[in-house]
């Protein structure tokens, strides 16, 4: 075994750097006797190659490196390095390279060299002690300067940060968003209550705390720890879409994570609940099917008169309930104002029942040449007489005209509405449909950052009736916002497809309601003949309804491309994105095409799909900025994807845009979403990824032209029937499945959906 060594050199360049881990490959100049710092090796061109965990360092700066010497089969000899010590170069070269690597906001290669040009080896110490001489540089004014001295402060806290964080697996990238939350409170925050940082820091996780706190000497039964790592399970489960977790669940779950005995769980959870972190309750919930009749297609209308939630056996099922405080009020809350809805003996719309709005002729238009089948009128008339509403169906079947004829009504009558879907695209979509104003929910409700919702039970919205498009995207929290701000004499209508992907965030509302037999439910069956001559329409009621999709040699709208070989199938993908698809029918590549993916992983799965498409459709040029953050390479040209919802820019989780502009010097990127340009630092990129590909979940209420759908047997856990219909319900105008019949059939047939632990349909009914 070779010993440890020291070795001391300029960073010539960075060949390869990890941002998730701070892995490293760098070429090192090493100065003349390996350990004499600032200088370099004269006569000769030697470089060390350098590997390790490092931070990240920029080329130009002087490293003292302690670690071993070791052989790589491929690449030869190299040092493996295990302690890194950071310091300011001192040549010019040294400066030079290191001003203008981008590592300091306003400093680009240009300017650094005009800095070094004009102060030499004096550059770094004008900077930190008489910036303001920098105004004597061309080009630099006092603007400029300020931002200068702000970077080189950031920078020097960050590096005192980082000498903390980097033996605990830190990023250089959550090392500054540290620094930008909590400034020089930074290293006491990070020492002294480390798992803050879980709550406060987006991009780090319990396990990251928990490696910090522990190398602390924080012992592994701690109190602390324990609360830190049951909150941090009762926070995997809402992602997962769980509005509780069920104790006998949770204590195993939360000692796997923590290494520890299920007793020393059990007493912690009684004291998150004294301190008002969690809610527990026993909940008696009958064994019974769920969505049984929704599924079968057994029912037209749901109303009081027919509860499906008592069909089935007696039997109960209990189990004691851990909530997060939140998820358990809004549960309480959704499950009372539903309640007061339903009962409130007042109604806008009494002036449609006194005039028997069931009377085809007052629901229709006589003026329009749309005639509305019986169901629809049935649907219409259900929503004015009933304060609670859900109207659902497949596609195809006549949700969004039977919407128009309820607003030429509303509009006939002088009764007000207010249109909204949860996600910005849908409302874009509805309001295209309707020819009438839809906001987001969050913009219905007036939501401001910092403020919280506008709209609420002091201040109500002024609407006879409320109608939500995409109802089953709404999660428990935001259908408790939601309903806060409608009067109890108004109406409700909730308009969606119970067949689909539920809601992204925790709880399953629209189906929950539908259990419940509480409120009026409307489902269309019928498929319109304009609609049931689309492949599209017919193989995802085929799908839907357990059977395989179909196609004919003269299909135009549905296609199966059949291949087995995962990474054969990934490149066949990219051919029919990139070249078939566009000759055939005219498509483009990027703006009409969206690749669906059931995983994230495997040679169909988002993240290589992802890699193959920018290569094939915005491949790299010389004249095109590109800048690798976060891990990943964006480009101008770029197809992205916002992963959270981000108020103070106004944009939301599943929002796409396209790279428009990166400018290196002031270290952002600019997005263009839906033709508005949203400006992101470059430590924001972590919010956006690549959306060449993305995932069926993250697709939701969204519709492109043409969707293709890889489908490998790899995907198998996620190859679930609900999945594949939501895929190929997203698409207008063209459907391509690529990949084999084998995982087509595996998704048909398994309609054994993950059945979210909720209990707002049992609350309804107690």
């Amino acid at each position: 075994m070779s010993e440890q060594v020291q070795i001391a050199g300029s960073v010539e360049r960075i060949t390869y750097y990890n941002e998730e881990n701070g892995y490293t490959v760098l070429r090192l100049k090493p100065d003349s006797r390996g350990m004499l710092p600032f200088r370099y090796a004269s006569g000769r061109d030697a470089l060390i190659t350098v590997v390790g965990n490092l931070p990240e360092v920029q080329p130009g700066e002087w490293l003292k490196l302690t670690g071993k010497w070791g052989n790589h089969a491929k690449h030869g000899r190299q040092f493996l390095a295990e302690f890194c010590e950071q310091s300011l170069p001192a040549t010019t070269e040294g400066i030079k390279r290191y001003l203008g690597s981008g590592m300091i906001r306003g400093v680009g290669k240009v300017m650094a060299e005009r800095i070094v040009a004009r102060f030499g080896e004096e550059t770094l110490d004008v900077i930190e002690y008489e910036p303001e001489r920098l105004q004597t540089v061309l080009g630099i004014g006092k603007k400029r300067v300020g931002q200068i001295m702000k970077a080189w402060e950031e920078q020097r806290a960050i590096k005192d940060v980082m000498i903390f964080l980097q033996s605990h697996g830190v990023s250089t990238n959550l090392a500054t968003k540290i620094y930008k939350k909590y400034g020089d409170t930074s290293l006491a925050i990070v020492q002294n209550t480390p798992y803050k940082l879980v709550q406060d820091v987006y991009g780090i996780g319990f396990k990251t705390a928990d490696k910090i706190a522990q190398a602390l000497g924080l012992a592994a039964d701690d109190p602390g720890r324990i609360e830190a790592g049951v909150a941090y399970t009762l926070n995997r489960m809402a992602e997962d879409g769980h509005v509780y977790m069920p104790q006998e669940e949770l204590e195993p779950e939360a000692a796997e994570i923590l290494g520890l005995e299920t007793e020393k769980i059990t007493a912690v959870i009684d004291h998150l609940e004294t301190s008002d972190f969690i809610k527990r309750e026993t909940l008696r919930h009958p064994v019974i099917s769920k969505q049984l009749s929704v599924n079968s297609g057994q029912f037209s209308v749901i109303g009081e008169e027919k509860p499906i939630y008592n069909v089935g056996t007696p039997e109960v099922r209990e189990e004691r309930a851990v909530y997060l405080t939140p998820f358990y009020y809004s549960e309480i809350g959704v499950t009372q104002r539903i309640q007061r809805l339903i009962n409130h003996p007042t109604s806008r719309l009494a002036i449609l029942k006194n005039q028997k709005a069931n009377h085809q002729s007052s629901i229709e238009n006589r003026q329009s040449p749309i005639k509305l089948a019986p169901q629809q009128l049935h649907a219409i008339q259900t929503a004015v007489t009933h304060k609670v509403t859900i109207l659902t169906g497949g596609p195809g079947t006549g949700k969004t005209t039977t919407m128009r004829a309820l607003l030429d009504l509303l509009d006939r009558h002088r009764l007000t509405y207010a249109l909204a879907s949860p996600t910005g695209r849908a409302a874009k979509r509805l309001a295209e449909a309707t020819g009438r104003e839809a906001k987001t929910v969050h913009r219905l409700l007036e939501f401001k950052p910092g403020e919280g919702f506008g709209r609420s039970e002091n201040n109500p919205l002024n609407a006879d009736m409320v109608i939500i498009d995409e109802a089953s995207m709404l999660d428990l929290m935001l259908t408790f916002n939601l309903l806060k701000a409608v009067s109890p004499d108004s109406h409700l209508l909730l308009v969606g497809d119970v067949d689909q992907l539920p809601s992204v965030g925790a709880g399953d509302v629209l189906g929950d309601l539908i259990d419940s037999g509480k409120t009026a439910v409307v489902r269309l069956q019928t498929i319109f003949r304009q609609a049931s001559n689309s492949l599209i329409i017919s193989n995802a009621h085929l799908i839907n309804e357990g059977k395989m999709p179909q196609t004919s040699p003269d299909a135009n709208d549905f296609f199966i491309f059949v291949k087995e070989d995962p990474s054969e199938a990934a490149e066949l993908l990219v051919d029919v994105v990139k070249t078939r698809i566009p000759l055939k029918f005219r498509l483009d590549p990027l703006d009409d095409i969206q690749v669906l993916a059931p995983m994230y992983n495997g040679a169909v799965g988002v993240n290589n799909l992802n890699l193959l498409l920018q290569s094939a459709l915005n491949p790299g040029a010389k004249r095109k900025t590109e800048r690798k953050l976060g891990g990943r390479l964006f480009r101008v040209g770029d197809k992205v994807m916002q992963t959270v919802n981000n108020y103070d820019k106004n944009v939301y989780n599943g929002d796409i845009g396209r790279v428009t502009e990166m400018d290196l010097l002031q270290q952002n990127l600019t997005v263009s979403i839906d033709g508005a340009p949203v400006v992101y630092d470059f430590l924001e990129a972590d919010e956006l990824v690549h959306a060449f590909a993305i995932s069926v979940h993250k697709s939701q209420g969204a519709e492109y032209p043409c969707v293709v759908i890889p489908v490998a047997t790899q995907h198998y856990l996620m190859l679930q029937r609900n999945l594949l219909y939501t895929a190929v319900t997203r698409a207008k105008k063209l459907v391509i499945l690529v990949g084999t019949r084998k995982a087509i059939r595996i998704a048909v047939q398994n309609d054994k959906t993950t059945q979210r632990h909720t209990a707002l349909d049992w609350r309804l009914n107690h």
